[in-house]
């Protein structure tokens, strides 16, 4: 079938989708139907494309430079067209099975819906590197291939291309062939949507796929703006000279406006032509042209000078230069200073508007404070120089350089609660992230001494270390002291990377000295006085106890900070700002103390930023009268869980800001230096803690909304239900957030453990399947010894990796879920498999005793193979719903811990007979 017959498909199927079917479910089959039939015509007509034109283009690559940087632009494309089939040809799979097996269907069953996110993306994605080939004159380049194998293809092509006959089309015929039925396809998803919405009556069904064709409808009009942009562009680089193009042409540059098409120019007459890209602003004279980067490119509509009647300007103001913009139209003056002061705020947040130009009335003026580095170039006394800092309409603007930055909460012009400052100077580089009060470190806090290698974790007063505080040094020596007015003060807990433990005196250098006791990782107990003279070394008189006694694991795994840092007590400055905010009422005003950090440079504030994202750079609004009239309306659990869960993913939602304040607070504690086993359960409880406190804050928007809609709040639920909530509904969305730190300690606190489990697993992945069952003492009746088919050659006693695959393929799928509530499913899961397995095997259903169950999943574990899994199970356990406990999921996890700490008695007995010694 020719590509033309395969287009011509696309528009019977348009016309049949236009006519709407009376009742709901013949609709739905309709659809369904007709999905169906598109689904397999654009996958047949992908696939012609696949085989006429990437396979062959990708075998002529070319040996020009130019020509070589188009063919790697090229792969991308190929790569973004991939993704594309293999969407299609999944989805085209599941929709006709799902057909083949069922006779009712829902809204899920259609991908369109359920997998519109995916579906955006991956058009987005194919679309934009599409115009970036297009920009760069990709398809000439390409049809001009001196390659005998694209000069072979080309005649077999044009049979196929039956729309297209002058024999310089088929460039034109490959642009068109590359998009047009992709497009097409697009616009057949909003028309069946559009059909199906017709007949479905109001509620959340026809609320869900009227919001799936508004998404779709904004792709069709990003689709038509991303090519008529590049077109645009592509027809710039064609008029200008290759001096302009080989210096000026980028693929992922796209031209916003030219004088030509809307007349400006510069009053000095310093230039023939002006374009305003969407990263820089470039002044063309003969064959020179000027660029100016956007992000440091001010527009200001009051013109100083005087101009001549008629005349209406725009002064340009850049770090070296200014320079009138002149137009003899006062419109053309508006439109320019608008389009100038869009791209300028959309190069300065990293990111184009969707739609490209913004929606109606939206567009706020940039920012005239900016924080950027810059070279000076011209003539003068800053030539040659850098200048890295902030800038205000062009000029340097406070301190040469930003060397102190402070983003956080400021009251009266001072400091005050949460807040991070940061010092980037090579002459003691450090940040500080935590309390202030009156402009002074005060409260709980971190200190990174980057010089030094340490952190410090611990509470503040004006401005010096005071109280209790956990020092942890790069080398992996961790210890806890008193501190007064940033001095050590008394006695300590030192534990060294060894495993050794000191408790007594110690200098900041870490020498001991005074009353103290050494207990060594052997055993051994050193108890005395320590002193340490110069060029002697540390000396000591006290007793020695070499009774060989294993150190108490209360101390080598001693978890610091806990008493004196109580959870509660940590991050109050991020928490009270927070309550602050609800308790006025979630005020407008609050709102801009709560939602945005202030930023300070030097000794002066500045201007205000938004920590984690910019304004306008997210689809939903977030309103604070729009977030408390839905807060009332999903309060059942399952909608409950689907708001929290786009409300703590969103950065301008306040439950989303405080989760991203405290990610920072937490990587501030536990991220590098501060990845320690010694911190591990001080993490552990700050993680359930902030799933407290957001489900507090929730409740506490809750009941603000339904005050104010005249409600009676709902009754207050006791402190234990309120925790289970927690639990059950927050910690699950927060994990994946703190996971990454969390298990890295986990990893840490068991690293003995997991050594040791691995020894043994090595141990037993040695031995054929036959042989493992017979060592674990599994009952012959329960192999499943059919499993194990033999080839040419083959010996039943040597097959491995055979019997119970199915089991141990599941439990291998429990590092791929950070959720513990998934993690025990998995689990659950294996359990079943196995006892399919044995089901299967004595060909009835069998319940497995514990007597049966212990040794088979020690087997199908041996077999998994799974790093860390002593801490997978402390994770587990730690963090699983307390309503799980005492149940199946607890019963499966104890039987999971059995077989792991059986693994590592197994080593630690056959490494204790290797050294002679007898088992306990």
């Amino acid at each position: 079938m020719a590509l033309r017959l395969c287009m011509t498909a696309f528009n019977a199927n348009r016309c049949r989708l236009r006519h709407p079917g009376r009742k709901l479910d013949m609709c739905t089959a309709e659809a369904t139907a007709s999905l169906l039939q598109a689904e397999e015509t654009f996958s047949a007509c992908l696939a012609q494309i696949d085989a006429l034109i990437f396979k062959p283009l990708l075998q002529a690559e070319p040996h020009d430079q130019r020509g070589k940087d188009n063919f790697k632009l090229f792969l991308l494309l190929n790569d973004r067209f991939q993704a594309l089939w293999n969407f299609t040809e999944e989805c085209y799979r599941i929709l006709k099975q799902k057909c083949s097996t069922s006779e009712s269907f829902c809204i899920q069953d259609f991908y369109t819906v359920r997998k519109g996110e995916l579906f955006v993306r991956l058009y987005v994605q194919y679309f934009v590197t599409f115009a970036n080939y297009v920009v760069v004159h990709g398809f000439e380049h390409a049809t001009k291939s001196k390659s005998e194998a694209w000069k072979h293809h080309k005649t077999v092509l044009k049979q196929f291309l039956t729309d297209f006959t002058s024999e310089t089309s088929t460039s034109l015929a490959l642009y068109v062939v590359l998009h047009k039925p992709i497009r097409d396809h697009v616009e057949q998803y909003v028309l069946l949507l559009t059909k199906l919405n017709e007949a479905l009556k109001e509620g959340p069904e026809k609320d869900l796929v009227t919001g799936a064709i508004k998404e779709y409808m904004k792709l069709e009009s990003f689709i038509s703006q991303v090519l008529d942009e590049a077109c645009f562009t592509k027809a710039l680089w064609k008029s200008l000279g290759y001096k302009f193009t080989d210096m000026l042409c980028v693929p992922e540059r796209r031209l916003l406006e030219d004088s030509r098409n809307l007349p400006i120019s510069t009053s000095t007459n310093r230039s023939d032509r002006i374009l305003l890209f969407d990263d820089v602003l470039v002044l063309i004279q003969g064959n020179s042209f000027q660029s100016f980067d956007l992000k440091l490119v001010w527009v200001d509509k009051n013109c100083r000078e005087k101009l001549a009647p008629g005349v209406y300007g725009l002064r340009i103001i850049t770090p070296e230069e200014t320079f009138l913009l002149s137009a003899r139209d006062p419109q053309v003056k508006a439109v320019w200073r608008w389009k100038l002061n869009q791209a300028i705020r959309q190069a300065l947040n990293g990111k184009r508007d969707f739609p490209l130009w913004g929606k109606t009335g939206e567009g706020t003026e940039p920012l005239s404070c900016r924080c950027f580095s810059y070279d000076f170039k011209l003539e003068g006394k800053f030539k040659s120089a850098t200048y890295e800092g902030e800038w205000r309409w062009g000029k340097p603007h406070g301190k040469y350089g930003n060397e102190m930055v402070y983003k956080g909460y400021f009251k009266d012009n001072m400091r005050q609660g949460f807040g991070i400052l940061e010092n980037f100077s090579a002459d003691h580089p450090f940040k500080y992230t935590g309390q202030w009060e009156n402009d002074k470190k005060n409260g709980y806090g971190v200190w990174d001494d980057k010089d030094r290698g340490e952190r410090y974790i611990g509470t503040w007063h004006d401005d010096h270390k005071h109280g209790q505080g956990i020092v942890v040094t790069q080398s992996g020596i961790c210890y806890q002291r008193t501190f007064h007015a940033g001095k050590m003060v008394g006695s300590g807990i030192l534990l060294l990377e060894d495993d050794s433990v000191y408790e007594g005196n110690f200098m900041e250098d870490l020498t001991f000295v005074g009353k103290g006791k050494l207990s060594f990782a052997n055993g051994f107990v050193l108890e005395g006085t320590f002193t340490n003279k110069s060029g002697q070394g540390l000396q000591t008189q006290g007793i020695l106890n070499t009774s060989n006694e294993q150190l108490d694991d209360r101390i080598t795994k001693a978890q610091l900070g806990l008493k004196q840092f109580p959870v509660e007590k940590r991050w109050k400055g991020i928490y009270d700002q927070f309550l602050e905010f609800i308790h006025s009422g979630c005020k407008e005003e609050m709102e801009e103390s709560f939602m945005g950090f202030h930023i300070q440079t030097s000794k002066e504030l500045r201007t205000q930023e938004y920590l984690f994202c910019q304004r306008g750079t997210e689809d939903v609004s977030w309103k604070i009268e729009d977030i408390l009239e839905e807060l009332v309306q999903q309060q059942e659990l399952k909608s409950l869980h689907c708001y929290l869960e786009k409300a703590l993913k969103s950065s301008l939602h306040p439950l989303g800001k405080l989760l991203k304040a405290l990610m920072i607070a937490f990587q501030a504690t536990y991220s590098g230096i501060g990845a320690n086993r010694h911190l591990l359960t001080l993490a552990q409880e700050e993680v359930k803690y902030y799933a407290k406190k957001i489900w507090e804050f929730y409740q506490g928007l809750l009941h603000l909304a339904l005050e104010q809609k005249g409600q009676l709040p709902t009754k207050s639920v006791d402190g234990e239900t309120s925790d289970q909530n927690a639990c059950s509904i927050v910690l699950p969305l927060i994990l994946p957030c703190f996971y990454p730190e969390l298990f890295m300690l986990y990893m840490l606190y068991h690293e003995r453990e997991d050594d040791l489990y691995c020894q043994g697993i090595v141990d037993l992945s040695l031995l054929p399947d036959i042989k493992l069952l017979e060592f674990l003492d599994v009952q012959k009746h329960l192999w499943p010894l059919k499993d194990l088919t033999l080839t040419t050659n083959q010996r039943r006693s040597l097959i491995k990796d055979k019997c119970f695959l199915s089991a141990t393929e599941c439990l291998q799928k429990l590092i791929t879920t950070v959720d513990p509530r998934e993690k025990l499913v998995i689990l659950q899961k294996t359990y079943e498999e196995i006892e399919s397995t044995v089901s299967r095997v004595v060909e009835k259903d069998y319940k497995l005793p514990m007597d049966d169950l212990l040794p088979l999943l020690m087997y199908v574990v041996s077999r998994a193979k799974i790093q860390h899994l002593g801490a997978e199970i402390h994770l587990i356990r730690d963090l699983m719903d307390p309503t799980n406990q005492g149940g199946l999921y607890d019963f499966l996890l104890t039987a999971l811990e059995s077989c792991y700490e059986h693994i590592q008695r197994m080593r630690l007995h056959q490494r204790e007979n290797c050294h002679g010694t007898h088992s306990p």
